[in-house]
């Protein structure tokens, strides 16, 4: 053998079992990480996860390690924490030491500047801040934006009217809907269904789901730096991405040339405010990078979010139509058929809710939440976390309890209701997370969620394309997010 391949065998050799040791020594004594299972050196347990149902490897594993352990994506230790219990614990009770955004290569690449959802420390507060005040302004959880709800739910309606009772595809038309709902709070504005740009937009996001939940994703965030010297359908997120970002700066110049300091019409106009007086402070958490980071982020995360669990609820409506008829009957009770749905309604469709809960629980979403890390080195349970670990609360150890919600894999109202028939709040209930880092848009995708699908079931009947026995509503769950899969449905005017 050649003296320099026999060199560079040795160093591999080496530099393996320096890591080997590195991850042994984390991992062993007290004091140390909590337990896991084996990681390998460089490729961490990326053999042993499973990329197909993460979410359901994570409850196995939390069946052998207990309610937080460790894992490795590539070489980088990661806490999970399992259960509603040590959720409560680290989120709530711990709230500032757990409050920080943990690393995602694959959300990393993308937020290069600060925003709302995917920065720390004080820009992170001051942004965060600033946005929940400003949304609140701009109608968020108020009678205003429950007017605009309302009005877009009339362009929904007769979009589906218009399908004249063939099957279709409900995807887009939902989120049409619910994006021109947060864009009425960023942009000031709706978009004509029929806009190109708009269009183009809402098939960026689509392919954008669609990607994260390719096996490509996984691996990206196991091997970011291989991953961008490798050709594969990951880079068109970067591109997606980059395009979403160059609409926004558009809008955002448009916003330059018409602004009132003293008259605000949306976000955008509040945060070109905020820069010009922020400028006379010298250094600003407020830029247009800032700017342009945060408005992407509550566009899409005001649009996907709300979407998919309108088009998963509608899917279980359709395999359960006894559910359906049980909300038809409460809303013709409660409502009528001659008046638009509002939110004083709630308080007195109990079923309706329970129904609406029961769907973001069954779904759950973001099933390993988004990361977080902790601000400090802390010590928890018998185990040290140093600072800037990230970690996975698993929301869905809590909505998928069996002590909270007896036989979680049944798709049941009935979690959401006492005995009597009244609406029973949960504690267990975080589609939304829960603690600091709680979502921002919680209140409005309330207001969607509850408005836009009761209109929906105020005006039609949901009518299966497939014998009801062969419709499949166990989401697809993957690394990042859950969702149903493709499906077609009719829709009968009642």
């Amino acid at each position: 053998m050649e003296p320099l391949g026999t060199a560079t065998i040795l160093l591999v050799m080496c530099v393996s079992f320096l890591l080997f040791f590195s991850t042994w020594r984390k991992r062993s004594g007290k004091g140390k990480l909590p337990p896991g299972p084996f990681a390998f050196p460089l490729i961490g347990n990326m053999l042993q996860l499973s990329r197909k149902n993460l979410p359901k490897h994570i409850e196995e594993l939390s069946g052998t390690y207990g309610p937080i352990f460790t894992i490795y994506l590539g070489s980088e230790p990661v806490v999970v924490l399992y259960g509603y219990e040590i959720l409560k614990e680290t989120l709530i009770d711990l709230g500032e030491e757990f409050s920080g955004r943990g690393s995602m290569p694959l959300f990393a690449k993308m937020a290069t500047e600060p925003g709302i959802v995917f920065s720390n420390g004080e820009p992170w507060k001051q942004l965060r801040r600033f946005a929940l005040f400003n949304l609140r302004n701009f109608g968020m959880g108020k009678k205003s934006i429950e007017n605009r709800i309302q009005e877009e739910s009339h362009f929904l309606a007769e979009r589906f009217r218009n399908t004249h009772g063939q099957p279709f595809d409900p995807t887009l038309f939902i989120t049409h809907a619910v994006s021109n709902i947060i864009c009425s709070i960023i942009f000031g504005d709706r978009f004509d269904y029929k806009d190109e740009k708009f269009v183009t937009l809402m098939n960026i996001i689509q392919e954008n789901v669609n990607l994260q939940r390719s096996p490509w994703t996984a691996l990206y965030n196991f091997f970011p730096s291989l991953m961008d010297c490798l050709p594969g359908p990951h880079h068109n997120i970067f591109k997606n991405s980059a395009k979403f970002t160059q609409f926004v700066l558009e809008r955002v110049n448009m916003h330059k040339e018409s602004l009132d300091p003293n008259c605000p019409r949306d976000f955008i106009d509040a945060f070109l405010i905020k820069i010009n007086e922020e400028q006379k402070n010298g250094k600003s958490d407020f830029s247009m990078g800032s700017l342009l980071r945060s408005t992407v982020e509550l566009f899409i995360a005001g649009t996907g979010s709300t979407s998919t669990t309108l088009v998963f609820g509608l899917l279980i409506l359709l395999k359960y139509p006894e559910i359906e008829e049980k909300v038809h009957k409460e809303i013709d009770r409660v409502i009528g058929r001659n008046r638009n749905p509002c939110m004083a309604d709630r308080s007195q469709m109990p079923y309706t809710d329970a129904v609406i809960h029961e769907i973001q629980r069954y779904l759950s979403l973001v099933p390993l939440g988004l990361p977080h890390a902790v601000t400090r080195d802390i010590n928890i349970k018998q185990y040290f976390i140093p600072k800037g670990t990230t970690i996975f609360p698993a929301l869905n150890s809590a909505l998928y309890d069996s002590k909270e919600f007896p036989n979680p894999e049944q798709f049941n109202p009935g979690h959401f209701l006492d005995e009597n028939g009244a609406f029973r709040k949960s504690d267990y209930f975080v589609p939304f997370s829960a603690g600091k880092r709680i979502c921002v848009g919680e209140a409005l995708a309330r207001m969607e969620l509850f408005l836009l699908l009761t209109m929906i079931l105020q005006n039609f009947t949901l009518k299966p394309v497939l014998d009801r026995k062969d419709i499949d509503i166990i989401p697809i769950t993957t690394f990042v997010s859950s969702g149903p899969k493709s499906y077609q449905l009719c829709v009968l005017p009642r």
